[in-house]
């Protein structure tokens, strides 16, 4: 499983962010000074699956490249954090594509094996150009 390097830009969120929690994920990425868990999105649509706190902070830093994971629904499933409500795939990509997103915690993302890790030095990030394949190291391999 490899992961790629892409502009935070072409990446389209599909949830709201908790601003406390952005604001403490970016300390935490200054601090280790390098990226060390892509953001996954949807292979064809690049809609963000889980990673939109991520994807702020890469905004916020002004990076030009994140390390992101490619997939589908085909090997992901997705339910809701909130009692009662049922999100699928089609719902997602209905909210995304209405430019409207989902309140923060909304849609629950499970891989059907562990994410690789990834440890990208933030200066590298900061001026990457195109996306490019990037072997990852898959965690528990």
């Amino acid at each position: 499983m490899h992961y790629c390097l892409v502009s935070p830009s072409r990446l389209i969120p599909t949830e709201e962010v908790d601003p406390d929690r952005v604001n403490v994920l970016e300390a935490q990425i200054l601090e280790a000074g390098s990226w060390t868990a892509p953001i996954t999105a949807e292979k064809d649509a690049l809609f963000v699956m889980d990673g939109h706190h991520r994807l702020t902070v890469a905004h916020r830093l002004g990076l030009t490249a994140v390390p992101v994971l490619l997939l589908d629904y085909s090997s992901v499933r997705v339910e809701s954090w909130r009692p009662g409500e049922t999100i699928t795939p089609a719902n997602i990509f209905a909210m995304a594509r209405s430019g409207r997103r989902f309140p923060c915690k909304t849609t629950r993302h499970i891989f059907d094996r562990p994410l690789p890790a990834c440890d990208v030095p933030l200066a590298f990030l900061r001026g990457y150009g195109p996306a490019e394949a990037v072997p990852a190291r898959a965690m528990g391999e």
